[in-house]
């Protein structure tokens, strides 16, 4: 799952991206209202984490959030803010978020907030995907289960399998998995990483939930050999 942040403090930005990276997240930072609006119309996130005070004024996080939400954007938004008054959180609802969270946090309960907003806009209060085979992704909990079997996925072979998994039937081509999954870092990846990839899931699944496209690149699986 990529999530965008779009935070003006390169400090709080780096600490927010690399604590969400370990939870298995992919991460994507934006500095002003205008960088983080264009990648939040450009790619299909998961989350935006907005900061209100951003370069562009003291309100621009709520002006980008209602700007967002009238160009039809439903992707979540959690306010982050020192501006802690009814008022403000108040504003911030309106504004098109749909969590607000006061800073200074503790990063547990930021990471209990993504998880709930992320639950709440799969529409799956379990937050789980079935697979063929009988497996299930756990999106919350980063895990693979089938027939009471844990399949041990590092974070990009499990990122590798959510994008399928939530596309079902949409190939994906090598480049474009490398783009969602490493995004602005993704130029020094060679394609060919993510056939290892997809041959370590088949082995660690022992199970067809990957089909390779001839010619176009890879999708979920049908329960067929690949």
């Amino acid at each position: 799952m990529r999530l965008l942040i779009i935070e003006d403090d390169p400090h709080i930005a780096e600490l927010l991206s690399d604590g969400l990276t370990e939870e298995g997240y992919e991460c994507d930072r934006a500095g002003s209202a205008a960088e983080g609006g264009e990648l939040a119309r450009l790619f299909p996130y998961g989350l935006i984490l907005l900061d209100v005070m951003l370069p562009e004024g003291i309100d621009a996080g709520y002006q980008l959030g209602r700007s967002l939400r009238a160009g039809g954007l439903t992707t979540p938004i959690l306010y982050l803010t020192a501006r802690g008054t009814v008022e403000d959180r108040v504003e911030g609802l309106e504004a098109g978020g749909d969590d607000y969270l006061l800073k200074p946090f503790a990063f547990k309960e930021l990471r209990a907030r993504v998880r709930a907003l992320l639950r709440r806009a799969s529409g799956n209060a379990q937050n789980t995907v079935s697979l063929p085979g009988g497996w299930v992704m756990d999106l919350g909990g980063r895990e693979l289960y089938g027939s009471g079997v844990r399949a041990e996925l590092t974070r990009r072979e499990f990122a590798l399998l959510e994008l399928l998994a939530l596309h079902s039937g949409r190939a994906f081509s090598r480049d474009h998995i490398i783009e969602r999954l490493w995004g602005g870092e993704g130029g020094s990846v060679e394609p060919k990483v993510i056939d290892v990839y997809v041959s370590t899931i088949r082995r660690k699944t022992a199970d067809a939930l990957i089909d390779t496209i001839r010619g176009t690149g890879y999708r979920l699986g049908r329960g067929e050999a690949g």
